[in-house]
């Protein structure tokens, strides 16, 4: 949306979906490592959190950042011990995404949406009385977007 050259990493059944959101390249995990890679990123967003900071470091382009928002223990325990030194070194920000939802940023994604520059993901649709089959469904992780249970 902003001009940014997007490579999306996910599993398999996800690419298609992901190149239909305009991701420029998509990457199977199971077939590629992206870390392993020669390519090189300004930013490096996380959703998964469970590569180490050294193979992450290795493709953050000089004054890149890195930034997790979910991950394993492990994980969130080397971002925060790794940061400062390899901020100062490297040039590099490594950084845990803490966001407390607030009105003013709701309402930039509602015109974004309204505006059809953000489309939401929905994989299924489920009533509130069918809410145990929405969570056992997404529990099972074969979701490809978001799963919504509605009144």
């Amino acid at each position: 949306m902003l001009g940014a050259e997007v490579t999306a990493v996910d599993r398999a059944e996800k690419l298609e979906t992901l190149r239909s959101i305009r991701s420029d390249h998509v990457l199977d995990y199971a077939i590629e490592d992206f870390t392993a890679s020669s390519g090189r990123y300004d930013l490096i967003l996380d959703i998964v959190g469970n590569r180490s900071v050294i193979a992450i470091k290795r493709v953050l382009k000089s004054g890149g950042t890195y930034v997790m928002v979910g991950g394993t223990l492990q994980c969130i325990l080397q971002v925060l011990l790794a940061e400062p030194l390899t901020a100062w070194v490297e040039k590099k920000k490594l950084e845990l995404l803490l966001h407390k939802p607030n009105h003013i940023d709701q309402l930039v994604w509602k015109s974004l949406v309204e505006a059809g520059e953000v489309m939401p993901v929905i994989d299924r649709r489920y009533s509130l009385s069918d809410e145990a089959q929405a969570i056992e469904y997404f529990g099972e992780g074969g979701a490809i977007g978001k799963v919504i249970v509605f009144m």
